[in-house]
């Protein structure tokens, strides 16, 4: 009798989100955020839902070039 080795698991891997990605709760934060510094008066949930996207799209876009290395040449 001999031994078989079983073949290991194959390794998964895990999705990976990029941390500069905006998710829905933080547009839905800022939105809510927005409706608030109006006040609170009612006005178009679908405008203030794109003027966050806006907002945090601009926002990790200045984040990403402020993490950018430059080298220079000797």
């Amino acid at each position: 009798m001999s031994k078989m080795k079983e073949a290991p698991a194959p390794k998964t891997k895990k999705a990976v989100t990029p941390k500069s990605t905006t998710t829905q709760e933080q547009i839905a934060t800022r939105a809510y955020e927005i409706y608030l510094e109006r006040g609170a008066i009612p006005g178009d949930p679908m405008q203030d839902w794109l003027q966050a996207e806006r907002e945090l799209a601009a926002t990790a876009k200045k984040s990403r070039s402020k993490s950018k290395v430059i080298t220079f040449a000797a």
